[in-house]
């Protein structure tokens, strides 16, 4: 195999890998597929302004997420169904996320259970949440995270419906029956019906509960002594509502595209929200991250950390735990030169003066 120099080029071999149907899923996103697309090149419109002259002899990328000491600021975002990529599925995906050091984000939809990635050894696990309509089986299942030793849950807020994602409906998009949603097996709800369009879409639309709203986030914690992230905000107006009904963190996500077409990309809406956030919470960013420039673009606006997603899809799918432990290090790798070569030394140094955005640049051109 050719050496691989980057994080982009484990999609094109993941795409020669994998079954089309699974491929599709991976990589698509809604309807025109806009918002797909935007939440790469919105960070190409992210410049630097590098600082010079400055001992960067030592790099330090640690940090602390949510009282848990990492090795830097790149964190894995949940994923469903990742036995599809490799037959080890989220259990590889663990393993190489403890070896880095760094968070993996478990999906609902998994096809390894709470238990089974637990029993993989330690490491910094959060659990990613869907509320189904039957609040008893939520209940069950944020037990058994606890129970695993998950130390946060991710509440995505983005999805009353499934986004219309047109390759799915294409493929007439159902798990392959060798698999199941592990943590829904003993509940009779971990396949998925064979369907006209999409069997996910349709598995959304008999299980997760539309009326879903804020009043549950205080409803979680009342069932849940983890520390809640809400995932998919992407304004200051939902911001603020986070803040008040006790959100531990802010995931800054539109799923990855997959959701509302024509919502701006991830990095082009956390500025908004930091601002908003005004530091009573972390924030932090989900999509479109494929360079370590990406990261540190991230962070000058204000982001804790960031969680990459397809990458770790598309690297496991080529080599297993291996290839995600390269994403991993690759992106680890980009980021140290990155810092170095604008100078700065720890996360702390890395501040707004350092990127030049589009806004600035209006505003510039109006002095």
């Amino acid at each position: 195999m050719e050496l691989i120099t980057n994080v982009t080029e484990y999609e094109k071999l993941a795409k020669e890998k994998l079954p089309k149907m699974v491929y599709d899923y991976y990589a698509s996103g809604a309807e025109d597929q806009w918002t797909l697309k935007e939440n790469r090149e919105a960070f190409s419109r992210i410049l630097f302004r590098p600082r010079i002259l400055i001992d960067v002899s030592h790099i330090d990328m640690t940090t602390n997420i949510l009282g848990f000491n990492v090795s830097m600021p790149i964190m894995i975002a949940p994923s469903a169904m990742q036995k599809m990529a490799h037959p080890e599925g989220e259990l590889a995906t663990a393993r190489a996320a403890a070896s880095a050091g760094t968070i993996m984000t478990l999906s609902s939809w998994s096809t390894s259970s709470v238990e089974e990635v637990n029993s993989v050894g330690p490491g910094i696990r959060f659990f990613q949440l869907y509320v189904y309509k039957d609040r008893n089986i939520v209940r069950q299942l944020v037990k058994r995270a606890e129970m695993a030793g998950f130390k946060a849950i991710a509440l995505t807020v983005d999805t009353p419906r499934l986004g219309r994602r047109e390759a799915d409906i294409k493929n007439r998009f159902t798990l392959p029956p060798h698999l199941v949603l592990k943590n829904f097996e003993a509940l009779d709800l971990g396949t998925m019906d064979k369907t006209n369009d999409s069997g996910l879409a349709s598995y959304v639309a008999g299980q997760v509960d539309r009326t879903l709203s804020w009043k549950d986030v205080k409803w979680l914690q009342t069932i849940t002594s983890l520390p809640i992230l809400v995932k998919g905000v992407v304004t200051a107006e939902d911001t603020r509502l986070a803040i008040e009904y006790g959100a531990a963190g802010i995931i800054v996500s539109n799923h990855g595209a997959r959701q509302l077409d024509y919502v701006p990309a991830t990095i082009s809406c956390l500025e908004e929200v930091v601002r908003e956030a005004k530091g009573r919470l972390p924030v932090f960013l989900d999509g479109g991250v494929r360079r370590g420039t990406d990261v540190f673009k991230a962070l000058a606006l204000g982001a804790s950390g960031v969680f990459i997603g397809r990458p770790v899809l598309f690297s496991l799918a080529v080599d297993g735990e291996a290839g995600v432990r390269k994403v991993l290090q690759m992106l680890r790798d980009e980021l140290e030169l990155t810092m170095a070569l604008s100078g700065c030394t720890s996360l702390r140094e890395i501040t707004r003066a350092h990127v030049i955005t589009d806004a600035d640049r209006i505003g510039r051109s109006r002095l």
